[in-house]
């Protein structure tokens, strides 16, 4: 199979590339580094001659400096969307796999012990500022328990990134329909591994952390560090990406997959596995906190290791000690 993979030569792109190769198959990069835009129709036209698959892996990633980011994630995620999906309609392309997130749920699913499941709207900056961190109950106040998340939860994104990733799935869905094309989201939680970059307010917290070691200084954990998260490994990422172009999937819709170690880990707990692998500095948990953050978001996977037979490889404890002393992208 001859597959483009827009941002090739990015962090997840490369190590797409790299998979479907040993696999035996035939990886185009298009990436911006080369001066390919997916904006670009006609640049999108001449790489899509010729191409079985489509494995869309461009984006302007992470929750930006602050709202006047909006203009250029749009740019970016929705129009670079819209243009390659327009230019595989037109070269009749019809199989796609998207680099979804997990961020389009908003908060994670919650149980409270009086009302069963419910949706915390988004916490209050007084909250916030007096350390009160947990969303609580929107019916009695009380306590919540998090749980994961399916892929029929509705959806929630609370931030310009997450809307700009929804958004791609939309279009997704309705290039799908219209040229009965098979479209597969994969919803990617916190991806970390060789590669990353370092240095950047669009870089995930795991470089932030592994960024901050590297300049002998503490890793800095916002509130106070029970955020949980599960955290992916970026080889195990590539192998989902591999998995949903090989597999049989639905025509004329969009299929999501939540894409998971299965490992749900805390924030704190991440920067102290990275920390002790390093050999210090210990983190230090600030109290500090971001609009738009969440509190928990874990999702299931399972249906992703049922329906395509992939499951993550590399876990937590394996993969953060690989990670602290791995080369970032910029070292």
């Amino acid at each position: 199979m001859r597959v483009l993979v827009t941002g090739g030569a990015g962090f997840i792109g490369g190590q797409v590339v790299a998979a479907l190769r040993a696999r035996g198959h035939e990886a185009v990069g298009f990436d911006l580094r080369d001066g390919l835009d997916v904006r670009d129709a006609e640049a999108v036209a001449g790489a899509l001659n010729g191409v079985d698959a489509v494995c869309h892996q461009a984006a302007m990633v992470g929750l930006g400096v602050g709202f006047g980011d909006a203009v250029e994630y749009v740019s970016r995620n929705d129009l670079g969307t819209a243009v390659l999906l327009a230019g595989m309609a037109d070269a009749g392309v019809r199989r796609l796999v998207l680099a979804g997130s997990m961020v389009v749920y908003g908060e994670g699913r919650y149980a409270c012990e009086w009302h069963g499941v419910v949706r915390p709207g988004p916490r209050a900056g007084a909250d916030l500022d007096a350390g009160r961190f947990e969303p609580r109950c929107p019916r009695c106040g009380e306590e919540l328990t998090p749980g994961l998340v399916g892929e029929d939860a509705p959806v929630d994104p609370r931030n310009v990134y997450a809307t700009t990733k929804l958004a791609q799935e939309h279009l997704a869905a309705a290039w799908a329909r219209s040229t009965d094309g098979t479209a597969v989201s994969l919803r990617y939680h916190n991806v970390y591994g060789p590669g990353m970059p370092r240095d950047t307010p669009y870089a995930g917290v795991a470089s932030f952390f592994r960024s901050a070691l590297a300049r002998g200084e503490a890793p800095r954990v916002f509130e106070d560090g029970g955020q949980r998260r599960d955290f992916v490994h970026v080889k195990d990422v590539a192998a989902a990406n591999v998995a949903a172009l090989e597999a049989s999937s639905q025509d004329g819709a969009l299929t999501v997959y939540n894409t998971g170690s299965g490992e749900p880990r805390t924030v704190g707990e991440m920067a102290r596995a990275l920390a002790d692998a390093y050999g210090g500095p210990e983190p230090v948990v600030t109290g500090e906190y971001r609009l738009g953050d969440v509190r928990h978001i874990t999702a299931d996977s399972a249906r992703l290791r049922a329906e395509l037979g992939w499951k993550a490889e590399i876990g937590f404890t394996e993969g953060m000690r690989e990670f602290a002393t791995a080369p970032l992208r910029g070292e």
